[in-house]
């Protein structure tokens, strides 16, 4: 098993670098983002999401899936895995 919390693996897509330790329907290969304002690592999309961490500014975080206003993947200084604002995200350079 894989925890969720630091392997990027859900029911529906799973992180390409995975892909030979786990079977998903789809995989996604990260696209860096930077945070651009300081944003919460969220647990889920739900209200009562628990805080995993708070990412700032200049921070990578690798983009998976983006839905709904929100993005998912691994707030890389962290090695955690989560949802986060996709506004509060810019282009890496």
């Amino acid at each position: 098993m894989f925890d969720p919390l630091t392997n990027a693996v859900r029911r529906d897509v799973a992180d390409i670098r995975l892909a030979d330790r786990v079977f998903a329907p789809h995989y996604a290969a990260p696209m860096p983002r930077r945070v651009a304002v300081e944003a919460s690592l969220l647990g889920s999309t739900e209200q009562e999401a628990p805080i995993l961490a708070m990412l700032r500014p200049g921070e990578i975080f690798e983009v998976l899936d983006l839905a709904g206003g929100n993005a998912w993947g691994i707030a890389v200084a962290h090695n955690l895995v989560g949802y986060v604002d996709a506004g509060a995200l810019e282009l890496a350079q």
